[in-house]
């Protein structure tokens, strides 16, 4: 009877396409990333010392040239009822908050007017700020 030997090789883990696929990775969540933010419209908010603590049910954002933003979607302010309404209406909150975006440049007559489409929808409002 002849007993041979078995003969092992080493095994060997090819890495070479390792570094392409952690960088293709890596990319693909930072842009990723970036978009998944629901606030991507750029405003300078005026600063504050307090801080309150508001579920954000509804985000309306108002930039510097006056354009009115239900989320992400640009709307007229004469529409901005109309748009607000369903989006109030499915909540499931006792009273639903919108947080107003401003930036620091509208003027007060803008902020105003989204405070009275919200009372008139029967919703709080809490305006965003900055820290200092």
């Amino acid at each position: 009877m002849q007993i041979r030997k078995k003969l092992r090789g080493e095994t060997e883990v090819f890495t070479e396409a390792l570094n392409d696929i952690l960088f293709i990775l890596l990319m693909f969540f930072l842009i990723v990333s970036t978009l998944a933010n629901p606030n991507v419209i750029k405003l300078s908010q005026p600063k504050s010392t307090g801080d309150t603590k508001a579920k954000q049910n509804v985000v309306v954002s108002i930039d510097a040239n006056r354009q009115f933003y239900v989320g992400t979607t640009p709307v007229s302010f004469d529409s901005l009822k109309a748009m607000l309404q369903p989006v109030i209406a499915k909540e499931k909150t006792e009273i639903p908050t919108i947080v107003i975006n401003a930036d620091k440049t509208v003027d007060i007559d803008a902020v105003v007017g989204v405070m009275r489409v919200a009372k008139e929808l029967g919703a709080r409002t809490v305006l965003s700020t900055e820290k200092q």
